[in-house]
């Protein structure tokens, strides 16, 4: 049989797809299967993959078309309605293999389940899922509808998971979920995703390097924060989930942190560990944003120190209380937008003036790429073998990697 993956959005769809692919393979009857793994967090996602579903029907004719993923849940009526789509697997039961054919529900789902992998096919990092769903209901996302309630894996199942990882010869692992801060609230109100990251490194001393997916700054932990500051296998860039940088609009967006806390916090941590770089998440143009606020926004990126940016134009989602306030005009959104990523290109740049002329430890990629601990990306000038940690000297960059001898 043939399976084919097409995945849109986040890491824990890339990791989900894997699952998907291998238990297909396993136990599926002999057929041309796509499963094609959906994202729901802007209606322009939804469009893509209708569309990349549509062009799959003509250029595989006879395949069995499956989708799965977010968009599967909240958009459920729409993928249905598509000639073209054999059947959808809901995402509280689309990594059993015995259960292919139910459908259940999402908000009902208890349970994080481990993907049981052992290497990510192609991929230098191995995603490790430890954290599902949501409990908080930010008034622009639809995610918690697709992806259900918070819930854990249990600690010893992803700390066997990562051992497994590290014995297939994985370097490095990054920990992801949708809100990964909230890791073992659902088991224990003193489990954490910081005792997780201690005991990963206490039990897993031959993993070279362990990296955290996007976090909530406001919810990390005492231990999380402590470890950062005295494990130097974990590596010393995190994505930070802002959306924006005025208080009102915070609020309005139901979020739980303030300006001021994100700034404290990559502040201090900046303190602890002197070599700490933040990515981020921003929307530009919510509802009700005035040109003042957007201000606030843009100054956030020099005031947290940012590197990295994530930058989303804002676009209602039907079903979310955004989406029934007050708009900003398309072209204001559009402009704010390219001046938060003005901005970001500007920092990366920055950034990576800093390295120029110094040495960085590196774990490559395919393709002569690499990484460095913070996350960085490096071209080396020759072809290098996939998997390594090696020390490289940085001659210079193009503004958005480095360029390694």
């Amino acid at each position: 049989m043939s399976v084919e993956t097409l995945t849109f959005g986040c890491r824990l769809n890339t990791v989900e797809s894997e699952v998907m692919r291998a238990r297909a393979e396993a136990g599926a009857a002999d057929r041309d299967l796509v499963l094609v793994n959906t994202c729901a967090v802007t209606t322009e996602a939804g469009r893509q993959a209708r569309k990349a579903i549509r062009r799959l029907a003509r250029t595989r004719p006879g395949a069995e078309i499956v989708v799965t993923g977010c968009g599967a849940e909240v958009e459920r009526e729409a993928y249905a309605a598509m000639p073209e789509v054999a059947r959808l697997v809901g995402n509280a039961v689309k990594l059993r293999p015995e259960s292919w054919n139910e459908r259940a529900d999402i908000m009902a789902a208890r349970n994080a389940e481990s993907t049981g992998i052992d290497r990510m096919a192609g991929h230098t990092r191995a995603f490790v899922p430890v954290q599902n769903g949501c409990d908080h209901r930010c008034t622009f996302c639809i995610i918690p509808f697709g992806r259900g309630n918070s819930r854990s894996v249990p600690m010893a199942d992803a700390v066997a998971q990562v051992r497994r990882i590290v014995e297939h010869g994985g370097r490095e692992v990054v920990l992801t979920g949708v809100d990964l801060t909230a890791y073992g609230r659902d088991w224990d109100a003193d489990l954490t995703l910081g005792r997780l990251v201690r005991a990963i490194l206490r039990e897993v001393p031959d993993l070279a390097r362990l990296r955290l997916s996007s976090i909530d700054s406001v919810e990390a932990d005492p231990d999380l924060i402590a470890a950062f500051a005295e494990e130097p296998r974990l590596m010393p860039h995190v994505h930070l989930s802002l959306q924006a940088g005025d208080d009102l609009i915070l609020k309005r967006m139901k979020r739980r942190h303030s300006r001021d806390d994100a700034i404290r916090f990559c502040d201090d941590m900046r303190r602890l560990r002197p070599a700490m770089v933040f990515g981020a998440d921003l929307i530009a143009g919510f509802p009700t944003e005035t040109e003042a606020q957007f201000s606030r926004s843009l100054d956030l990126v020099a005031e947290c120190g940012l590197t990295h940016l994530h930058v989303f134009p804002y676009s209602p989602r039907p079903g979310t209380p955004a989406a029934r306030m007050p708009p900003v005009a398309a072209e204001a959104i559009r402009s704010r937008a390219a001046r938060l990523r003005e901005a970001g290109a500007a920092a990366l740049a920055r950034h990576l003036d800093g390295a120029v002329g110094a040495s960085r430890l590196v774990l490559t990629e395919r393709g002569g790429m690499g990484r460095t601990e913070d996350f960085s990306g490096v071209r080396f000038a020759s072809e290098v073998p996939a998997g390594e940690i090696r020390e490289a000297n940085i001659t210079g960059h193009d503004g958005q990697v480095l360029i390694a001898a």
